[in-house]
């Protein structure tokens, strides 16, 4: 099993940035699935989820500027970010169900 996340960069306060993560080894649409981030030196934390049934959810801070979506074709996870805040500069993961990790892909978003 291999998640290869991409689309971390750079952006400026207000830019949006879109995450990838291509999933290999099982299939995503017939399972949960989420993205995480991890601030220096704290715990990881999820800030959008997608369920089997495809609903997705987003933590309340990110509630309207991210969304988690998924194409079943391509067996890949998305993350849409918008109006990005410096608060949100961290490393950001993509997990599936039921511990499967994709390595960090770095967000920084200049002020």
């Amino acid at each position: 099993v291999q998640l290869q996340a991409s689309g971390g960069g750079l952006v400026q306060a207000g830019g949006s940035l879109r995450l990838s993560c291509v999933v290999s080894g099982i299939d995503v649409s017939v399972r949960s699935a989420a993205w995480y981030r991890q601030y220096p030196g704290k715990q990881r934390e999820a800030v959008a989820a997608i369920s089997v049934g495809g609903t997705p959810s987003s933590l309340n801070s990110v509630k309207g500027r991210f969304a988690m979506s998924r194409d079943k074709a391509k067996n890949t996870l998305y993350l849409q970010m918008n109006n990005l805040q410096p608060e949100d500069t961290a490393l950001y993961y993509c997990w599936v169900y039921d511990n499967y990790w994709g390595q960090g892909t770095l967000v920084t978003v200049s002020s």
